[in-house]
């Protein structure tokens, strides 16, 4: 049965003013609190690079190459070339403690082992010694230790731009 008339009409104007005032709520919601970075990251000038090593199962693979600390060289030359930060010969010099490391866990063993090659980035504060933020980034196996390098290559500036992503979403404005 369809309704005619006032009562009608009101329904509707009932209508539109509810979806109305639901649009305009929608619109003035704020935005949800962002959680706040540490400023130490951002304010930082100097920072000293440690070599976190690597796990037994990747440092088997890394002496064969030759090249035991192949990440840590990588990362240390990346962040020269950033820019960013100054790098500095002692922790004590620094602002930030930026600890790189690379581990191969096992990620799946039903049928066969396997390992998921990945590197991570720890960030210290020099005052506290706390953490401050960690950043991981995978990187893919290779057979072929040209590919391996390029991998261990992106997987090092893909943490490297999580770092410049980091810092210039929260830079502080000059004068």
């Amino acid at each position: 049965m369809i309704r005619t008339g006032r009562s009608s009409n009101r329904l509707l104007a009932m209508m539109v003013l509810l979806a109305g005032g639901s649009v305009a709520c929608a619109q003035q919601t704020p935005t949800a609190p962002v959680a706040p970075i540490p400023a130490q990251i951002i304010t930082a000038r100097k920072v000293f690079i440690a070599n976190g090593g690597v796990d037994a199962t990747s440092l088997t693979a890394f002496r064969r190459a030759k090249e035991p600390r192949e990440p840590y060289n990588q990362f240390y030359i990346a962040m020269k070339k950033w820019g960013r930060y100054e790098v500095v010969g002692a922790p004590g010099e620094a602002d930030l403690v930026l600890q790189l490391s690379f581990s191969a866990p096992i990620s799946d063993c039903v049928k066969s082992t396997s390992y998921q090659p990945q590197l991570t980035l720890l960030i210290f504060d020099t005052q506290t010694h706390f953490r401050l933020w960690t950043f991981t980034e995978p990187v893919q196996g290779a057979f072929l230790k040209s590919t391996w390098d390029k991998n261990v290559e992106k997987g090092i500036g893909s943490l490297i731009e999580d770092l410049m992503q980091l810092v210039a979403e929260h830079a502080v404005p000059g004068p």
